[in-house]
């Protein structure tokens, strides 16, 4: 009977030390915060690119029709 007992709180305190100090899936957490962090730069990185392009374009325009007209 005391096997059973000092096993089962072995049990306990191997589940506690498991639950409480576990490093499994950190890697994988910490990329996936990468990825998205690279996705939302990517993103604003293209709205920024598309603005300055379609400003140029405008601006473009208009120095030409100044220039042609």
């Amino acid at each position: 009977m005391f096997d059973l007992v000092a096993y089962a709180n072995a049990i306990a305190v191997v589940l506690a030390r498991r639950l409480t100090h576990d490093d499994r899936g950190e890697g994988v957490i910490s990329a996936a915060i990468a990825v998205l962090i690279m996705a939302f730069l990517g993103a604003a990185m293209w709205i920024v690119f598309r603005n300055i392009l379609t400003d140029s374009g405008s601006r473009t325009d208009a120095q030409l029709q100044q220039i042609g007209g």
